[in-house]
């Protein structure tokens, strides 16, 4: 996993975004976030409980993007996944299952398989946002 990313002269591709972080795996979900940061990104989150993540989708203020771990203590995301796709606000999924383990409806969402390569996942987020807030 590379969670580095090189000096850039241009601005931060998240700049002004809020990017919702659900994943169950604490370490993981710190990396992802401060990768995120690095483009400019503010966290919300990150959360590893579906019933947080409805929190933060019901009472945390507008979201741009997010990261979603496909099997979040062994309940599926697709809830909140739907919940997003009705808002607008791309996503992206994480798993360490294969892509068979994603719902149909689901099927063009980008994902990442673990162990994921932290910087290109953050990175394919933020061309998904277009780097503007909501």
């Amino acid at each position: 996993m590379s969670s580095s990313f090189p000096p850039s002269r241009h601005p931060a591709p998240l700049a002004g975004c809020r990017v919702l972080v659900v994943e169950d795996e604490y370490f993981l979900a710190e990396d992802i976030g401060k990768a995120l940061r690095t483009l400019g990104a503010e966290i919300a989150g990150p959360v590893g409980h579906i019933e947080d993540a409805v929190e933060v989708l019901h009472n945390g203020g507008i979201l741009d993007g997010a990261v979603l771990d496909v099997n979040i203590r062994a309940e599926p995301i697709f809830p909140i996944a739907r919940e997003l796709r009705a808002r607008h606000v791309p996503f992206v999924f994480t798993t360490g299952y294969d892509r068979i383990s994603i719902e149909a409806e689901f099927r063009d969402v980008p994902l990442w398989e673990k162990p994921i390569d932290i910087v290109a996942m953050a990175q394919s987020l933020a061309s998904l946002v277009g780097g503007r807030p909501a």
